[in-house]
């Protein structure tokens, strides 16, 4: 592993802090490494593979769809873009499409038609809220030590205090051309927002004429126990961004608006050479035929319903959030848990020095959650 890790640093532009583990394969909910290691990988690509690795439905799907067609284009049409954009319609209420490979893809692209069909320039965004890592994404970033290297960035943001009615009400006004929110913060370590506060920035849209977007690219699919975290708070945005369980990890994502907003764009406005490409769309599409032949959406609120009891009775553990298979725990040295868990055959990703981001595959079982469980147990030693 070693010799693979010095090729890397050679030629590699260096911007991942990453474990040291050379990953070579995985199924379902588990990875393996070069030296035959077994990891029960509670992280999944961040929050990608939805229907576990090496889903073969999903797989037979991409492997026919590249025997036919990779790539064409968007001056042409095809025929597994327009079955995604109608299956996404179904399923999140927003009418109009549009395909990216990513979710920063999909954040830059909703910021654009925000501002084309508003007219007005300014966003708000909240304290802790993650929207990526391109420009426009990056400005309604909240963390400065992403957005301080690469200013100036798109200009005006404010970032109000999360679930803070006040801060939001002094923070939005006739010049806001969008509020762009996490439903429940991801990289943060998943904090959920308040129902009253997502309630609020309604009441201010209608007054103040701006657009809603929700940022659901982590928890959109089934990850917090809905389709979609808005299905939790019974919401709907004028504007939605979408990707990593959209594909398995096949690089996919998507734009979500309403019509009302679609009347605002023009042929022209924007364009992706990759994005919808015949191949992602398939991806996309078995995916979700896959979460809904197996009912992976109410395994999510099921699971994570046995993680979050689990958890909640070990003595060590001081908090547990969110919703469905997307859980954040607070601990006192969430760096050294997280090595501990590594060391131990199970993945976990620390989000923070006190909190670690527990978002395995949808597929995850009962009895793999309880081998993970009684491994995070066993932390109780290191920490008496």
């Amino acid at each position: 592993m070693n010799e693979w890790f010095e090729r890397e640093s050679r030629v590699f532009i260096q911007f991942f802090n990453r474990y040291p583990v050379l990953i070579e394969h995985g199924k379902g909910c588990w990875l393996y490494d070069s030296d035959g290691n077994r990891y029960l990988d509670l992280i999944a690509g961040i929050a990608c593979i939805s229907v576990g690795h090496g889903n073969e439905y999903v797989n037979s799907r991409i492997r026919e769809q590249l025997d036919r067609l990779v790539h064409v284009s968007n001056l042409f049409y095809t025929k597994p873009q327009i079955e995604l954009a109608e299956k996404l319609r179904e399923l999140t209420g927003l009418e109009r499409f549009f395909f990216t490979n990513s979710g920063t893809e999909s954040v830059e692209g909703a910021l654009k038609i925000a501002r084309r069909t508003t007219g007005k320039k300014k966003f708000v965004s909240f304290v802790n809220d993650f929207h990526g890592r391109t420009m426009g994404a990056l400005s309604v970033t909240w963390k400065e030590k992403f957005r301080e290297p690469f200013e100036p960035l798109i200009r005006p943001v404010e970032f109000a205090e999360y679930n803070s009615t006040e801060s939001l009400e002094n923070s939005v006004d006739r010049e806001t051309s969008a509020v762009i929110i996490e439903l429940i913060q991801g990289e943060a370590g998943v904090f959920p927002a308040e129902r009253e506060f997502v309630k609020r920035i309604f009441e201010l849209r209608d007054e103040f004429e701006f657009l809603v977007i929700f940022d659901e690219i982590q928890t959109g699919f089934g990850r917090a126990g809905e389709w979609f975290a808005k299905d939790i708070y019974g919401f709907q945005p004028d504007i939605i961004t979408l990707a990593k369980s959209m594909g398995n990890g096949f690089p996919a994502g998507a734009i979500g608006i309403s019509e009302d907003v679609h009347r605002g764009v023009e042929r022209g406005d924007h364009g992706s050479t990759f994005g919808g490409n015949p191949l992602a769309c398939t991806a996309s599409l078995a995916t979700i035929e896959y979460i809904e032949k197996e009912n992976l959406v109410e395994n999510s609120r099921r699971m994570g319903e046995r993680f979050r009891k689990g958890l909640e009775k070990m003595d060590f553990v001081k908090e547990v959030r969110g919703s469905g298979l997307m859980l954040g725990v607070t601990v006192d040295d969430a760096k050294k848990m997280q090595e501990y868990l590594m060391e131990n055959g199970v993945l976990v990703n620390a989000t923070s020095e006190k909190d670690i981001r527990i978002i395995p595959p949808l597929t995850i079982s009962p009895e793999e959650v309880d081998i993970a469980l009684a491994v995070m147990e066993g932390w109780k030693s290191k920490v008496v």
